[in-house]
């Protein structure tokens, strides 16, 4: 038996339990790890409650990137160090993951800050990198640049050599400075007259939009000639809609980045085809991190049995980088 916490019926976060549970079954092409931390996301709180694209097999337990060590299963010797990404499982003791989806991590480097490696830094380098296009020199606009995947974005296009223009709560800027933005707003701002006069009337590159609702059609109008806003979340609002004249009258484009489907949480599962880029992208990150190049930041340790406090700091946006749960501390 373990601990993990569990969903047993579509309910708030909040109204989740701890409990002791089956250890969970290794299936062949999998590891066993040992929980050493697990990431805490806002999507999580759609999940439980059954409104996210996706519902895991009730009961379960949430959580989709892990850190730890290896227990046993294929392809890593018992006490690797490693992060991973799974369909669901990680806030528990113990988890099992795809052996595609396990990497191994330096000796030298992090398991709890290594939590943002499974989805949060691979879902900003993807957008930045397989959708935008982004290159040395380039400007780039970050929206909810304290968040997980903003904060990956800031350092992931300052490691391309892209200028970046970093939007967040003023008592976050000094991160962001550290972590390469060139330019700071204040997210609670307008912010289009801005970038125009930061980027010298040219526009941005890039925008990665982590919020969506009302800051979107001001990034359209933010982009430069050939621009294009890579749109991967909804936390500031509603979905939003494209004017298309704008598209063509700017020479711009959106494009869409679900990171999900490179691991096979989309209709078909075909994590199997993807596994070869995914795994050149995890090796990137890794070697970028090892160099010193990003530096995950770690915004809130909470023991497992704190949880819910845990998901209350997420939720009120009061961290910069990401939270994570300690399964084995009580």
């Amino acid at each position: 038996m373990m601990r993990a916490v569990l969903c047993e019926s579509w309910r708030p976060f909040a109204e989740l339990e701890l409990k002791d549970v089956p250890r969970p079954e290794l299936r062949p092409g999998a590891v066993r790890i040992r929980v050493e931390a697990a990431g805490v996301s806002f999507a999580t709180q759609l999940v439980v409650q059954g409104k996210y694209q996706r519902r895991p097999p009730l009961p379960f337990t949430p959580g989709t990137e892990i850190a730890g060590t290896v227990i046993e299963g294929d392809e890593f010797a018992p006490g690797t160090r490693v992060f991973a990404v799974l369909d669901w499982g990680g806030m528990a003791e113990e988890a099992v993951a795809d052996a595609i989806h396990v990497t191994a991590l330096p000796e030298n480097l992090p398991l709890d800050a290594a939590v943002a490696m499974p989805i949060s830094y691979p879902t900003a380098g993807s957008a930045l990198m397989w959708r935008g296009r982004v290159g040395p020199g380039d400007w780039v606009l970050v929206h909810g640049a304290a968040g997980g995947v903003g904060l990956a974005g800031v350092e992931i296009a300052h490691a391309l050599g892209a200028r970046v223009i970093a939007r967040a709560g003023v008592a976050k800027h000094a991160t962001l400075r550290a972590r390469g933005a060139e330019a700071l707003l204040d997210s609670s701002l307008p912010f289009r007259d801005a970038v125009v006069e930061i980027t010298g009337g040219q526009g941005v590159s890039c925008v990665l939009d982590t919020l969506g609702g009302p800051v979107f059609d001001d990034s359209l109008r933010a982009l430069g000639d050939g621009g294009t806003l890579v749109t991967i979340g909804y936390a500031g609002g509603g979905i939003p809609t494209v004017a298309a004249n704008i598209l063509l009258l700017k020479n711009i484009s959106v494009a869409g980045l679900n990171w999900g489907t490179y691991v096979g949480w989309s209709p078909g599962d075909n994590r199997q085809g993807h596994a070869t880029r995914v795994r050149a992208l995890w090796d990137q990150l890794v070697a970028w991190w090892a160099d010193g190049k990003l530096r995950p930041e770690v915004g809130g340790r909470y023991p497992l049995c704190q949880f819910r406090a845990a998901m209350e700091d997420v939720a009120a946006r009061r961290s910069v980088g990401r939270v994570v749960l300690l399964p084995q501390e009580f």
